[in-house]
């Protein structure tokens, strides 16, 4: 909401409040394409309020998800605070993934850019930040294969939240991330 708008009514920001919550539910559960209908159905509201408050699409998906990727860049500030450059590399990698495997909607938001959605650009940014971080921290200790790159991480998470979709059992993303780092890490 940008600082010159005056404040949403109670009531008002209870139904963004509501939206919000049902829109991180339906799109975690069913994706980005989830219907907005269930969405409004869910939070109790009429399609109209939705629209009313979240204009498009991506506007609801910025609301919904901005701030928990947001908190990845504090994760990832965290983990740059660890004694252990490895510890905080892989930490910061099985927590993100642990997030996305249980979260469809995230783990799409993550696969690629989502246009109109400045809060959730901000936040990636700050998290691309910490993930380069990490990465050259790694490389300085000696922890790190040489040739993996920043952008290697991000594509690890989401291949290791995605199998959860399709394999059996809730930790096979864990099994599956910690192949991926074992690969990552030098000899």
């Amino acid at each position: 909401m940008p600082t010159n708008a005056r404040p949403l009514r109670r009531d008002a920001q209870r139904n963004r409040d509501l939206l919000v919550a049902a829109a991180r539910d339906v799109f975690g559960a069913k994706g980005l394409d989830a219907p907005l209908e269930e969405i409004a159905r869910r939070a109790g509201v009429a399609i109209g309020t939705l629209y009313n408050r979240f204009p498009t699409r991506a506007a609801l998906i910025d609301a919904a998800f901005a701030g928990q990727i947001d908190a990845w860049a504090e994760i990832g500030e965290q983990a740059l605070r660890a004694d252990d450059p490895w510890h905080g590399f892989a930490d910061f990698a099985m927590r993100l993934c642990e997030t996305q495997s249980v979260d469809r909607g995230l783990t799409e938001v993550c696969a690629g850019p989502v246009p109109d959605a400045p809060a959730i650009a901000a936040a990636q940014a700050r998290t691309w930040q910490a993930i380069t971080k990490l990465v050259e921290r790694a490389h300085e200790s000696g922890q790190l294969r040489a040739d993996v790159e920043p952008g290697d991480l991000p594509l690890a998470i989401a291949a290791a939240a995605r199998v959860a979709e399709i394999a059996p059992g809730p930790d096979a993303w864990r099994r599956h991330l910690g192949y991926v780092l074992d690969g990552f890490r030098a000899q």
